[in-house]
């Protein structure tokens, strides 16, 4: 049975930082990486990494978020510096193992302006 704990979501002032980790249990896993959902809104991409640590960004992230990943402990990061109210949402971890998509249930990052 897969799961994908999350952890390191919390509430800071705009310029802050903040590091998310999702800790996944149960397969082998491919890519990983973070996607976003704000109320109102759909869930949008952060960030991906696969097994030989390739990583995708949004452009609305890049050069301020850095996604990483341990392959022993089947975790990924998220970096998160330079933090904006729009940056405000909850944060799903993904993974992907053998053609199925896993999604955490997500914490909540929210940045105060």
């Amino acid at each position: 049975q897969v799961q994908l704990v999350e952890s390191g979501g919390g509430l800071v002032q705009a310029g802050g930082s903040l590091r998310l980790s999702c800790a996944a249990s149960g397969s082998i896993f491919s890519t990983m990486g973070w996607y976003r959902q704000a109320p109102g809104n759909q869930r949008d991409l952060v960030a991906t990494i696969t097994s030989n640590l390739i990583t995708n960004y949004a452009d609305s992230v890049k050069g301020r978020f850095t996604i990483s990943r341990d392959n022993a402990k089947s975790t990924v990061y998220l970096q998160m510096s330079s933090l904006k109210p729009e940056d405000t949402a909850v944060y799903h971890c993904y993974a992907r193992a053998f053609g199925s998509s896993y999604w955490g249930q997500g914490t909540q990052v929210t940045v105060s302006s």
